[in-house]
């Protein structure tokens, strides 16, 4: 008999003995009381003893049933340890959650909603996988991710959160200096600030004007970089013109930071924002309460 199959056993002997009975014992478990009569059957055939006295009224247990119940003594404190585990960790959230997004969805969505959650759920240890690139949440260990684009088929659990889009912005000091441009050829003779990693470089700009017209230009960069706030934080200093969704420079919109250009022109691409998690199945209880909170308040209104 495989060994898991026999500590099953042996906790259901320790189940009938302290119940009285076959029925206590299935209750307890949620099996059939027959079967946990042939369960302990099978155990006594195994260990080629007989454990208990069966009449129509109760079960008593036999010389050798009383003596296998004391030597598995330390197994069921084992068990009674892990069922009242189990009980803590269901009943109040705690561990670690690890939550992959960008560095500047972090900054500007995340953490203000992390904030409110840690002292909803203080013993959640909240661990940050901060990244412009797609990573793999089984291979990175990351619980929740916040993904744009269009995704795959796949196994992971997703929820719409918001549409990212694009529009170009500089700072007041930029525009007073280089002038505003007018129109997206002008853009060749302006400084450009460009994102780029390894899965994406934004090197291309497309502009569509209302009359349906399309202007593609390929922008050269007067500085790059892989971290989308570094760029926003470029942009304010007066480093040149930035491509962004609006949504992730709000502040820097309100405090007259940066200002829209090109305003009569909008780019054609929208991309759904999904907050994504590996199925329920092994989930913590810590993840779930998680994923449930950001699912209801993280949306991204659009701009």
């Amino acid at each position: 008999m495989a060994f898991h199959k026999q500590l099953e056993n042996l906790y259901l002997f320790h189940l009938v003995a302290l119940s009285g009975s076959f029925q206590g014992a299935a209750d307890k478990v949620g099996l059939p009381r027959s079967s946990v009569s042939k369960r302990i059957a099978k155990l006594e055939q195994t260990l080629n003893l007989r454990l208990l006295e069966r009449s129509t009224r109760k079960l008593s247990l036999t010389q050798s049933g009383h003596e296998l119940l004391k030597s598995t003594e330390p197994l069921q404190q084992v068990l009674h340890h892990t069922e009242t585990l189990s009980e803590q960790v269901h009943a109040r959230p705690q561990g670690k959650v690890r939550i992959g997004c960008s560095t500047l969805m972090a900054h500007r969505l995340l953490i203000p909603h992390i904030h409110a959650l840690s002292d909803t759920y203080p013993d959640i240890c909240f661990d940050f996988n901060l990244t412009d690139e797609v990573v793999d949440l089984i291979d990175n260990h990351v619980d929740i991710a916040i993904r744009i684009g269009h995704l795959p088929d796949s196994s992971l659990l997703a929820r719409q959160i918001g549409e990212k889009t694009f529009g170009w912005y500089a700072s007041p000091a930029y525009l007073a200096q280089n002038g505003a441009p007018e129109s997206p050829e002008s853009l060749l003779h302006h400084r450009c600030l460009m994102f780029k990693n390894k899965a994406v470089t934004l090197d291309n700009w497309v502009f569509v004007h209302p009359s349906g017209g399309v202007n593609a230009i390929n922008v050269t960069p007067a500085m790059i970089s892989d971290d989308a706030r570094g760029l926003v934080q470029l942009a304010t200093l007066g480093q040149g013109i930035i491509m962004v969704d609006p949504a992730f420079i709000d502040q820097e919109l309100r405090s007259n930071e940066l200002v829209p250009v090109l305003t009569d022109y909008t780019h054609p691409d929208k991309q759904p924002i999904h907050l994504v998690c590996l199925g329920k199945k092994g989930r913590s209880r810590a993840v779930t309460c998680v994923w449930e909170a950001l699912s209801e308040h993280l949306l991204i209104a659009p701009k």
